[in-house]
């Protein structure tokens, strides 16, 4: 149902891009439960009848960690296209790996086996490990390697032959008496891509490019469709990019984790985090005071944000004849570290913004702290 492709993974600072050869569509059929009787093979039925979408791919990747990085691509596109849950344990997803090794100056790949239905990342990165390490032994001993498909026993982290591979001529393909021809017209293609959403590459540039958010930064916005979701809604409700992103990928995501909660179940919605945040950028509170509120909101997110900031007393300082004030304090108390700042030691200037902050209860602005301190120094 498609045809040439390609996607484009990254291994550390390495992109490269892999080549898909078509993606065709299968009915899912029983398959065989080795061990799982006595004696015998079973042949689980569950997802018998079950319609799948095979990818398959072009030799282009040359280790585990490639494939690796491909097959979590893969998995992430399929989710966020709306076309797969992706969950890998239920069997949702899953990957068959050919694995083949030739010697170096070669250009010829060696005989390929095929390793069925790895189910984990962690099994897939495995399982190459052991088939190539296998494969290498078996070549330097002078032994021929049977083209085969084999299987993974993740308890001891071994291959295992199942049975040689066919052929393409032996699977014996002939064409379904009751699925008639389908012709789809150019007309439909064009409406199929207009209602298409966004795909995660293309987003990720272009939160790069109009937001100025790093790649990590837009990365981990892309990494799920229902976190980009929750981004942009943050945006539309008036809050700075960068810093939502900075909140969602750190405080909103280390809480989610600590619950074991996806982002489209956070008891903190869009329009909550967003006035937490403006609230930040109009110098009502600090940042750690929003830390503060974000705890409380987590646990009552119907409380109302600026009744919260009275009530807990965390309203910024942001007086600046106040401040001056404080500043003029922490000086006279502290000639010292004065003295230090003044004979180039840059530490000492940190120590008296702390000081302030203490005097201050914590409540002082800090970049007006920071801007006052300097002028009093200069």
């Amino acid at each position: 149902m498609v045809g040439k492709g390609s996607l484009e993974i990254e291994v550390g600072e390495i992109k490269k891009t892999v080549r898909i050869t078509r993606a065709h569509l299968e009915e899912d059929a029983g398959k065989s439960s080795h061990g799982a009787v006595e004696n015998g093979t079973g042949i689980d039925l569950n997802r018998a009848g079950t319609p799948l979408l095979e990818i398959v791919s072009e030799p282009d990747m040359t280790s585990a960690l490639e494939a690796v990085a491909y097959a979590k691509k893969l998995h992430e596109l399929v989710q966020w296209i709306g076309i797969c849950d992706g969950n890998m344990q239920e069997g949702s997803f899953r990957c068959d790996i050919n694995v083949s090794v030739k010697r170096k100056g070669t250009d010829k790949l060696g005989t390929r086996r095929e390793i069925k239905n790895l189910n984990s990342f962690k099994f897939i990165e495995q399982a190459i490990h052991y088939e190539t390490q296998w494969q290498i032994e078996m070549l330097e001993e002078g032994k021929v390697i049977q083209q085969a498909t084999v299987l993974f026993n993740p308890e001891t982290g071994e291959t295992k032959a199942m049975r040689s591979k066919e052929e393409a001529n032996d699977y014996r393909y002939f064409p379904d008496p009751d699925l008639l021809p389908l012709e789809i017209s150019d007309e439909k293609i064009s409406q199929i891509k207009a209602s298409m959403t966004e795909l995660p590459h293309l987003m990720k540039a272009r939160l790069e490019k109009d937001y100025q958010l790093s790649s990590y930064d837009a990365g981990g916005i892309t990494s799920a469709k229902h976190v980009a979701d929750y981004f942009f809604a943050t945006l539309k409700e008036g809050a700075e990019p960068k810093q939502i992103a900075n909140w969602i990928l750190g405080q909103l995501f280390s809480k989610l984790n600590e619950h074991n909660l996806s982002i489209e179940y956070s008891p903190i919605k869009p329009e909550v985090l967003s006035l937490l945040l403006k609230r930040i950028q109009d110098g009502t509170i600090s940042n750690n005071g929003a830390k503060q509120l974000f705890e409380k909101l987590w646990v009552s997110p119907d409380l109302q944000i600026d009744a919260l900031i009275e009530s807990e007393g965390l309203k910024q300082v942001s007086d600046s004849g106040l401040i001056e004030v404080m500043i003029g304090e922490v000086l006279k108390n502290n000639q010292a570290m004065v003295d230090e700042y003044r004979s180039g030691k840059d530490k000492a200037f940190n120590a008296l913004v702390g000081q302030i902050m203490k005097v201050s209860k914590g409540k002082a602005n800090p970049s007006q702290v920071n801007d006052l301190l300097k002028k009093k120094l200069s």
